[in-house]
């Protein structure tokens, strides 16, 4: 199965990508941490847009979700981290590192105060972060950790997989160059099963940005590359995704599917003793789950972003991934949802796709000069010539 429009340009797979992640992050914001049946009951059905704050005007002091303004079109911590990476890599204008994390997207996410849609108010980014994300700070900054070994100790979540589409998509098209660059990226934040879901989300937004791709080839170059638990966590939610055509019929088949791989446990809110830590036969929720709504919808934005929604749990990863990948795919972003989450949110959505479409036009430049120079030396030592 495939979505739209296959002859979509590099500009409009990145502006589809980043938009796309953008307008399921705000939708499924409001509905975070609760279950299918909760959001059934609280919205006398389905989520089908945008939505307002579940616990309507008080969400300034309504626990678990007070201080943070969720819902009404406003954007998270999944969107704020994808544009500070688009800022990193258009000040290095080059492939990322974990380096490149503590010596950019640090001190950006420390010193630059910006517009925080949940804060409704001007802050640090840092301020708006969950503390598995602040462990960049606490880690790069304070301790002076290596950056390549600085995710370790971390609590293992989708923190640094949620905001990985900007890698996938400097390597468009190139799922194992994308894949290698995020677990590089994302050694500086996560560790095990997290920092594999970062290189597996990485190479699923390149495979979606690939010509011709499909729901399956993506699905295919997950499985080529994942390993351990993330693979098979994958591999067993994507095929009893292909069993279904619609959101709704998913829900309860996708999650026991993914349950045995899941360590936090049925109850979100309440996680389990062996939550979050490092393992080989485990994976994060997000990532399989965002790849089985896209396999359900058959990779049409719409279908997969309201199935990743009103999946509940960690829905706001679910969708932003879930979005990321429609929209590579070439799915349309709907209009009316995009203009709304840029309007509440109070930010331009598409300037971040602009400035990432030139950064990755320059990469790609250079990563061509740099493999005519090693070509040319290894032809010099006898190697095969390379036809031009």
């Amino acid at each position: 199965m495939t979505p739209k429009n296959q002859e979509s340009s590099l500009d409009e797979r990145i502006a589809g990508a980043l938009v796309g992640a953008a307008v399921g992050d705000a939708l499924g914001g409001p509905v975070e941490g609760y279950s299918p049946d909760q959001i059934l009951e609280r919205h006398a059905g389905r989520v089908h847009g945008v939505v307002g704050p579940w616990n309507g005007e008080n969400w300034r002091t309504a626990r678990p979700i007070a201080p943070y303004h969720k819902g009404d079109g406003h954007v998270t911590d999944d969107t704020l981290m994808t544009h500070a990476l688009i800022r990193v890599y258009d000040r290095v204008r080059d492939h990322l590192d974990a380096y490149a994390i503590a010596d950019h997207l640090v001190p950006d996410l420390m010193t630059t105060p910006r517009w925080i849609p949940e804060l409704e108010a001007e802050a640090l980014p840092l301020h708006r972060l969950f503390l598995a994300e602040k462990w960049l700070v606490t880690r790069l900054h304070y301790g002076h950790v290596d950056p390549r070994e600085a995710g370790v100790g971390n609590i293992v979540n989708c923190g640094a997989a949620m905001y990985m589409a900007p890698v996938g998509l400097v390597n468009a098209a190139n799922p194992a160059a994308a894949y290698a660059e995020a677990l590089d990226v994302a050694g500086a934040h996560q560790s095990s099963y997290g920092r594999e879901a970062a290189g597996v989300f990485a190479a699923a937004v390149a495979a979606a940005s690939t010509p011709g791709a499909t729901t399956d080839s993506v699905v295919a170059a997950c499985l080529s590359l994942a390993k351990d638990g993330t693979r098979t966590a994958i591999e067993k939610v994507c095929e009893v995704a292909s069993r279904h055509t619609d959101f709704e019929s998913a829900l309860r088949p996708l999650r026991a599917a993914v349950s045995p791989y899941d360590t936090v446990g049925d109850d979100y809110r309440a996680p389990s003793l062996g939550a979050r830590r490092p393992s080989r036969v485990h994976a994060i929720e997000e990532l399989p789950v965002a790849l089985a709504m896209l396999v359900v919808a058959g990779g049409d934005f719409r279908h997969a972003v309201l199935g990743a929604v009103n999946y509940g749990r960690d829905c706001d990863s679910i969708a932003t991934m879930a979005g990321a990948l429609a929209g590579a795919l070439g799915s349309p972003v709907p209009d009316d949802w995009s203009k709304t989450v840029a309007e509440a949110s109070r930010l331009d959505l598409w300037g971040p796709a602009t400035t990432l479409a030139a950064v990755t036009r320059q990469i790609f430049e250079q990563d061509v000069r740099r493999r005519r120079a090693h070509e040319s030396a290894f032809t010099a030592l006898g190697g095969p010539r390379c036809s031009d």
